[in-house]
């Protein structure tokens, strides 16, 4: 069975759980690293997680993944929150934090410029849109390199 599959299997059983606790779960990657499996979850809520609620998270999650298919029995999971400059992978996380500064970077040149540093409005039509002090940008999704939550110190 593919990763994705097994993801998207994780996220099936996953996502109600943290529901159920107050979360969203943001995104699941399940890959290989040397010899051994990786789950990794990542959750959040308004305010933020916990380590506390990312442990408890966990411990509830053990007994539901023995019914996921393709997954290996020991394999190590890993619950964590997204991070203050958290890489952007999927749709979900391009919604949750909009309103956020974000950084983007592009294969090709957009509007002139590979480079983005605003605030994030969210997915439009198949493009991340970020304002910045010039104006709106629609970055197509396909040519987004990275994008990344951008913090200030």
């Amino acid at each position: 069975m593919s990763n994705r599959k097994v993801e998207a299997a994780v996220e099936a059983v996953a996502a109600p759980l943290a529901e159920a606790r107050g979360l969203v779960l943001l995104d699941v990657e399940y890959q290989r690293e040397g010899r051994r499996w990786f789950l990794r979850c990542v959750v959040d809520r308004p305010g933020g997680v916990t380590m506390d609620e990312c442990a408890a998270f966990s411990e509830a999650l053990d007994p539901v993944l023995e019914g996921v298919a393709g997954l290996d029995e020991d394999v190590v999971v890993e619950v964590m929150s997204p991070g203050l400059d958290r890489t952007l992978r999927n749709d979900r996380e391009f919604a949750w934090f909009r309103g956020r500064e974000v950084e983007v970077t592009t294969y090709r040149p957009v509007e002139g410029r590979r480079h983005f540093l605003g605030r994030l409005e969210g997915l439009e039509d198949g493009a991340v849109v970020v304002t910045d002090a010039e104006g709106s940008h629609r970055i197509p999704r396909d040519a987004v390199a990275k994008a990344r939550l951008h913090v200030r110190i």
